[in-house]
Protein backbone atom coordinates (compact mmCIF):
# COMPACT_ATOMS: atom_id res chain seq x y z
CA UNK A 1 0.00 0.00 0.00
CA UNK A 2 1.32 3.57 -1.46
CA UNK A 3 1.95 5.73 1.64
CA UNK A 4 -0.42 9.31 1.73
CA UNK A 5 2.74 11.65 1.95
CA UNK A 6 4.15 9.30 -1.56
CA UNK A 7 0.90 10.07 -3.14
CA UNK A 8 0.80 13.62 -2.14
CA UNK A 9 4.27 13.83 -3.74
CA UNK A 10 3.18 12.21 -7.08
CA UNK A 11 0.49 14.76 -6.97
CA UNK A 12 2.39 17.67 -6.39
CA UNK A 13 4.91 16.24 -8.69
CA UNK A 14 2.14 16.21 -11.72
CA UNK A 15 0.71 20.04 -10.61
CA UNK A 16 4.58 21.36 -10.93
CA UNK A 17 5.13 19.68 -13.92
CA UNK A 18 1.92 21.30 -15.23
CA UNK A 19 2.38 24.87 -14.41
CA UNK A 20 5.63 24.22 -15.66
CA UNK A 21 4.36 23.10 -19.26
CA UNK A 22 1.83 26.03 -19.24
CA UNK A 23 4.10 28.70 -18.06
CA UNK A 24 6.96 27.66 -21.04
CA UNK A 25 3.62 27.57 -23.52
CA UNK A 26 2.67 31.29 -22.15
CA UNK A 27 6.34 32.45 -22.85
CA UNK A 28 5.84 31.58 -26.40
CA UNK A 29 2.66 32.98 -26.68
CA UNK A 30 3.42 36.17 -25.54
CA UNK A 31 6.90 36.06 -27.50
CA UNK A 32 4.47 35.58 -30.13
CA UNK A 33 2.39 38.49 -29.21
CA UNK A 34 5.40 40.54 -28.94
CA UNK A 35 6.99 39.83 -32.60
CA UNK A 36 2.95 40.51 -33.93
CA UNK A 37 2.67 43.34 -32.07
CA UNK A 38 5.95 45.09 -33.37
CA UNK A 39 5.11 43.77 -37.41
CA UNK A 40 2.22 45.95 -36.89
CA UNK A 41 3.44 48.72 -35.59
CA UNK A 42 5.58 48.87 -38.58
CA UNK A 43 2.64 48.66 -40.76
CA UNK A 44 0.89 51.02 -38.97
CA UNK A 45 4.27 53.41 -39.27
CA UNK A 46 4.68 52.36 -43.16
CA UNK A 47 0.93 53.29 -43.44
CA UNK A 48 1.05 56.78 -41.81
CA UNK A 49 4.28 57.84 -43.65
CA UNK A 50 2.51 57.09 -46.60
CA UNK A 51 0.02 59.10 -45.87
CA UNK A 52 2.44 62.03 -44.80
CA UNK A 53 4.04 61.84 -48.44
CA UNK A 54 0.51 61.94 -50.35
CA UNK A 55 -1.05 64.46 -48.41
CA UNK A 56 -1.13 68.41 -50.08
CA UNK A 57 0.07 70.31 -47.02
CA UNK A 58 3.71 68.95 -46.75
CA UNK A 59 4.98 69.47 -43.01
CA UNK A 60 7.75 71.78 -42.77
CA UNK A 61 10.88 69.74 -41.59
CA UNK A 62 11.76 70.49 -37.73
CA UNK A 63 15.34 71.57 -36.88
CA UNK A 64 17.04 69.29 -34.20
CA UNK A 65 17.49 70.74 -30.51
CA UNK A 66 20.27 70.15 -29.22
CA UNK A 67 20.23 68.96 -25.53
CA UNK A 68 21.21 71.68 -22.58
CA UNK A 69 24.21 69.64 -22.01
CA UNK A 70 26.10 71.53 -24.90
CA UNK A 71 26.68 68.06 -26.55
CA UNK A 72 26.35 67.99 -30.49
CA UNK A 73 24.07 64.96 -30.09
CA UNK A 74 20.49 66.16 -31.34
CA UNK A 75 17.68 65.44 -28.79
CA UNK A 76 15.38 62.14 -29.63
CA UNK A 77 12.40 63.46 -31.15
CA UNK A 78 9.20 62.39 -29.61
CA UNK A 79 8.37 58.89 -29.75
CA UNK A 80 5.70 58.01 -32.10
CA UNK A 81 3.54 55.92 -30.19
CA UNK A 82 1.12 52.85 -31.31
CA UNK A 83 -1.45 51.14 -29.96
CA UNK A 84 -0.31 47.48 -28.29
CA UNK A 85 -3.90 46.29 -29.29
CA UNK A 86 -6.83 47.15 -30.96
CA UNK A 87 -8.32 49.01 -28.21
CA UNK A 88 -5.28 48.30 -25.69
CA UNK A 89 -3.39 50.70 -23.50
CA UNK A 90 -0.22 52.77 -25.71
CA UNK A 91 2.78 51.41 -24.57
CA UNK A 92 6.04 53.18 -26.16
CA UNK A 93 9.15 51.72 -27.07
CA UNK A 94 11.75 53.55 -24.40
CA UNK A 95 14.36 55.82 -25.69
CA UNK A 96 17.18 57.08 -24.44
CA UNK A 97 16.03 60.20 -21.71
CA UNK A 98 12.49 58.88 -21.78
CA UNK A 99 10.36 60.03 -18.84
CA UNK A 100 8.12 56.98 -17.48
CA UNK A 101 5.40 59.63 -16.91
CA UNK A 102 4.65 59.02 -20.62
CA UNK A 103 3.16 55.50 -20.12
CA UNK A 104 -0.53 54.90 -19.37
CA UNK A 105 -0.71 54.75 -15.46
CA UNK A 106 -0.78 50.74 -14.85
CA UNK A 107 2.38 50.32 -16.67
CA UNK A 108 4.29 53.54 -14.65
CA UNK A 109 2.70 51.87 -11.33
CA UNK A 110 4.90 49.14 -12.36
CA UNK A 111 7.74 51.13 -12.74
CA UNK A 112 7.38 52.77 -10.07
CA UNK A 113 6.77 49.27 -7.79
CA UNK A 114 10.25 48.03 -9.64
CA UNK A 115 12.13 51.19 -8.93
CA UNK A 116 11.27 51.55 -5.47
CA UNK A 117 12.35 47.91 -5.08
CA UNK A 118 15.67 48.57 -6.60
CA UNK A 119 16.63 51.70 -4.30
CA UNK A 120 15.54 49.31 -0.99
CA UNK A 121 18.15 47.02 -1.21
CA UNK A 122 20.57 48.84 -3.65
CA UNK A 123 19.67 46.76 -7.18
CA UNK A 124 17.10 43.58 -6.28
CA UNK A 125 14.85 42.53 -8.52
CA UNK A 126 11.37 42.06 -7.77
CA UNK A 127 8.48 39.53 -8.34
CA UNK A 128 5.23 40.00 -9.73
CA UNK A 129 3.06 38.61 -6.60
CA UNK A 130 5.32 41.70 -4.91
CA UNK A 131 4.80 43.76 -7.81
CA UNK A 132 0.72 42.88 -7.53
CA UNK A 133 0.99 43.85 -3.65
CA UNK A 134 2.27 46.82 -4.08
CA UNK A 135 0.17 48.16 -6.14
CA UNK A 136 -2.35 46.90 -3.89
CA UNK A 137 -3.85 44.17 -5.63
CA UNK A 138 -5.10 41.22 -4.03
CA UNK A 139 -2.05 38.27 -5.12
CA UNK A 140 -4.53 35.77 -6.75
CA UNK A 141 -3.40 34.02 -9.64
CA UNK A 142 -5.36 36.03 -12.19
CA UNK A 143 -3.90 39.82 -11.01
CA UNK A 144 -0.39 38.01 -10.88
CA UNK A 145 -0.68 36.82 -14.58
CA UNK A 146 -2.09 40.23 -15.27
CA UNK A 147 0.57 42.21 -13.80
CA UNK A 148 3.66 39.49 -15.20
CA UNK A 149 1.99 40.06 -18.62
CA UNK A 150 2.32 43.82 -18.22
CA UNK A 151 5.82 43.66 -17.06
CA UNK A 152 7.04 41.31 -19.82
CA UNK A 153 5.31 43.73 -22.09
CA UNK A 154 7.43 46.67 -20.20
CA UNK A 155 10.63 44.27 -20.38
CA UNK A 156 10.07 44.03 -24.47
CA UNK A 157 9.78 47.93 -24.95
CA UNK A 158 12.63 48.39 -22.76
CA UNK A 159 11.59 49.91 -19.41
CA UNK A 160 12.31 46.64 -17.32
CA UNK A 161 14.65 44.21 -17.88
CA UNK A 162 14.48 40.57 -16.76
CA UNK A 163 17.44 39.09 -15.39
CA UNK A 164 15.95 35.98 -13.68
CA UNK A 165 12.85 34.33 -14.78
CA UNK A 166 9.98 36.27 -12.95
CA UNK A 167 12.16 39.01 -11.81
CA UNK A 168 12.23 42.54 -13.12
CA UNK A 169 14.02 45.62 -12.06
CA UNK A 170 14.92 48.64 -14.38
CA UNK A 171 16.28 48.41 -17.59
CA UNK A 172 19.94 50.12 -17.65
CA UNK A 173 20.46 49.37 -14.11
CA UNK A 174 18.96 51.55 -11.32
CA UNK A 175 18.74 54.85 -13.14
CA UNK A 176 16.93 53.10 -15.90
CA UNK A 177 19.38 54.34 -18.03
CA UNK A 178 18.50 57.82 -18.21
Amino acid sequence: MASVVGLLEERELAARERVEVLRAEADRVLAQLAEAETGWQKWVIARQRVGEVLSATPAAPREPVLAETGADVPEQEPVSVVAASAGGRVVPVRRPGADPQGLPEGYREIVRVVAEGAGRDGGSTTGCQEIAVELGLEPTPARIEAVRHRAKRLVTRGWLAEPARGRFTLAGGRGGGS
